[in-house]
């Protein structure tokens, strides 16, 4: 087909899809339609892609092309920091994300909410591509980053490193700012092609080698809330430190300070939310286990400015030199945590329970409680263990507890074997301690794992969140759960392609959907085996992640059709919303007027709830990288053992027993060209065919440790390269 007729072609279709009564169609029903012989489709295809490629004509997810307008799709832009990037599209959550080449990024940063068009769709070898054609709102009013100046002009290197234009400042706009300060920048203008972004300096944070500066970059990047208004520290200040009588006799049905009630929590916890009882029937061999919440709404009242305070963070978020709370400090760790040898107010979920743990009946009530001890994970453990108590407190307060602790482990063992055996997933992951000094630098970097008394409490307060999730869902009133959908079936395939590498597979069932059970089976196969770390990580990463809902759709990690979080209202806020409804539930509060009240505000709580936990989670990550990185610094050029935990086309991720985590870049693998071979997750070296796979062991030398970019490089060593 000449060029001419190609012109002509081009005309006819853009005239045929702007037709009122055109419906989009794929490139053969199009054919067709205009008459376009089969020997000259391929000439068609070519002018379609370019009409596309032009933004004269759109083309759908499905492939069906029709009028620009009808295929323009909103969606966040996720930036990557080689250029390119993703747009995950909103009302599409399940399905893959856009790409966006470089070339059509435009003026959009990492976070943009925009608007685009699709230009390919996907196809067995890529995914569906765009381009951006609108910014609709920028994600990022402030940034947080390294000022440099040279001469008179000065710029701020983001910290972010998929914000990637530096941001330049005007004379007299800088507040003095020197190289090397870490500064707050307000955008006033975001620029284009031509023109970086331009800013002002709001605050200067400190040099960038001043204690504290590092993670304080990274509180103001996020934009997580630090100190409290004055007016609220007021209202806060303003609660009675005491629990009064006339409140307590409201509760006498329910006063559970005869109890013997312990608190088990981390040696440095300070806002004890939870606490739990537990008595034994000898002759009906049922148990009847109590766990006493925190009742916070007792003194954050709806629409108080505690509350909206509360509302607007989301949850306390904990970094690795700080903690910044959701409730004021004076509420957090004083008349709401259940400190030891004080009366406090409680909701308790009290639960009955036979010999197999299967929960027989229950009550939710208004109650209050005296903790007689605090415990640590540590004591109970010993104490459980027969084993020595290493962190300086007393053994002997413990002795007194020792039949009960024992009785509290035995029906946490039951309760966890229940929900193991209809498919509850436990991956025990160690986490990552980070100690630091007084400054603020690291001392040392060690795995943390769970214990016997970290499983009992955990296992108790699952059984209360599942009971509570369960009542409030056959009540049929609003309520806020805490779901975990099914994973996709299409990450599944993946995994099981991975894992045959070590001699492991996952049943993906004939309608594609995977089970609890199964994955619970993979992980129990890998259990001692070197490569359990590397396959528990892999399986994590292809689960979707938990999220709060007014909808009850399970839990598929805990194999749980009703699960809410009940546990925490100190530290979460979801908890303390449904605090309020169970409240008003007991008292006979919930008519009509409020039923609806919470029908309209619920969605939103959950939401905005979802959205900061995952700022929360993001910042605890990036504080835990940084100082990683700050550890390693000390360790350049020093070699380590450790284990293959990814592998990419352009390089090998090695995990240190510490838990820290580097690349060996293959540029520096100068040894053999090794070639990445993605269906066995392996790299091979084309002349010695030395093979790299996950779970192997291998040595490594640290190379370089980069703060700003919250990156380890490694060097892979052979067996002729190690010192050792």
């Amino acid at each position: 087909m000449q060029d001419y007729q190609k012109e002509k072609l081009a005309k006819l279709i853009v005239d045929l899809v702007k037709d009122p009564i055109y419906q989009p169609m794929k490139a053969k029903e199009m054919a067709m339609l205009i008459g376009i012989p089969k020997p000259e489709r391929a000439a068609l295809q070519e002018v379609l892609d370019r009409l596309v490629s032009e933004g004269r004509i759109g083309i759908s997810q499905k492939g069906k092309y029709g009028r620009t307008e009808n295929f323009t799709h909103v969606g966040t832009f996720h930036a990557h920091p080689r250029g390119f990037g993703f747009v995950s599209m909103e009302g599409h959550e399940n399905e893959p994300d856009i790409f966006i080449p470089a070339d059509y990024v435009g003026e959009a940063l990492d976070g943009d909410r925009v608007r685009i068009i699709i230009t390919r769709s996907a196809d067995a070898n890529h995914r569906s591509e765009g381009h951006i054609t609108q910014i609709l709102e920028h994600a990022h009013k402030e940034i947080v980053g390294f000022y440099h100046k040279n001469k008179s002009v000065g710029f701020v290197e983001p910290d972010n490193q998929r914000i990637l234009k530096d941001i330049y400042i005007p004379q007299g706009k800088d507040m003095h700012a020197v190289n090397g300060h870490k500064v707050v920048v307000k955008i006033v203008n975001y620029g284009d092609e031509k023109h970086s972004p331009e800013g002002v300096i709001t605050e200067i944070l400190g040099h960038v080698n001043d204690p504290g500066v590092d993670i304080l970059s990274i509180v103001r990047a996020y934009g997580l809330p630090e100190a409290f208004p004055k007016d609220i520290m007021r209202a806060a200040q303003a609660i009675p430190e005491t629990v009064p009588e006339d409140t307590i006799a409201r509760r006498r049905q329910h006063d559970f300070r005869p109890l013997t009630t312990i608190t088990i929590d981390g040696e440095d916890a300070k806002d004890l939310d939870d606490a739990v009882s537990l008595e034994y029937d000898e002759a009906t061999k049922q148990y009847r286990l109590y766990v006493h919440i925190a009742d916070v709404t007792e003194y954050v009242k709806e629409h108080s400015l505690i509350d909206q305070e509360a509302l607007n963070r989301g949850t306390s978020v904990y970094l690795t030199d700080r903690v910044i709370p959701m409730l004021p400090r004076v509420l957090c760790n004083g008349i709401c945590s259940l400190n030891p040898e004080e009366d406090r107010l409680t909701l308790s979920c009290v639960m009955d329970i036979d010999a197999s743990g299967r929960i027989l009946n229950h009550e939710i009530c208004e109650s209050v409680i005296r903790s007689d001890k605090r415990m640590s994970y540590s004591g109970v453990h010993a104490i459980l263990t027969n084993t020595e108590l290493t962190n300086g407190e007393d053994i002997a307060s413990y002795l007194p507890y020792k039949p009960l602790l024992e009785r509290m482990y035995e029906l946490s063992q039951l309760l966890r074997k229940r929900r193991y055996e209809r498919g509850g997933i436990d991956f025990d992951f160690p986490e990552t301690k980070i100690i630091l000094d007084a400054q603020g630098h690291v001392t040392d970097i060690h795995p943390y794992e769970r214990n016997e008394a970290h499983m009992l409490i955990e296992d108790f307060m699952l059984a209360a969140n599942e009971t509570v999730a369960e009542d409030f869902f056959w009540q049929q009133v609003p309520f806020v759960f805490r779901v975990h959908e099914k994973p996709d079936a299409e990450k599944f395939q993946q995994l099981s392609l991975a894992i045959e590498n070590f001699g492991h597979f996952i049943r993906i069932r004939d309608d594609e959907s995977i089970r609890p059970k199964e994955v619970q089976k993979l992980l129990d196969a890998i259990v001692g085996t070197p490569e359990e770390p590397i396959i528990k990580t892999m399986t994590l990463r292809s689960l979707k992640q938990a999220r709060y809902s007014t909808e009850c759709s399970g839990h598929f990690g805990l194999a749980a059709k009703y699960y809410c979080h009940f546990t925490s209202p100190i530290r979460r806020y979801p908890d303390l919303q449904i605090h309020r409804i169970i409240k008003e539930d007991l008292r006979g509060e919930l008519d009509k007027r409020r039923l609806e009240h919470y029908k309209n505000l619920l969605p939103a709580v959950a939401d905005r709830s979802s959205t900061l936990e995952r700022r929360a989670d993001e910042a605890e990550r990036e504080t835990d990288k940084l100082k990683e990185c700050e550890w390693m610094r000390h360790h350049i050029d020093e070699e380590f053992d450790g284990v293959i935990s990814g592998i990419t086309n352009y390089g090998i991720y090695v995990q240190l027993p510490n838990t820290v985590e580097g690349m060996c870049a293959v540029r520096l693998m100068d040894s053999d060209y090794y070639i990445f071979r993605e269906d066995k997750y392996e790299l091979v070296g084309e002349r010695t065919g030395r093979t790299y796979r996950l779970g192997d062991h291998v040595r490594v030398r640290v190379l370089n440790a980069d703060k700003l970019t919250r990156t380890i490089d490694f060097q892979l060593l052979g067996p002729e390269d190690s010192e050792a």
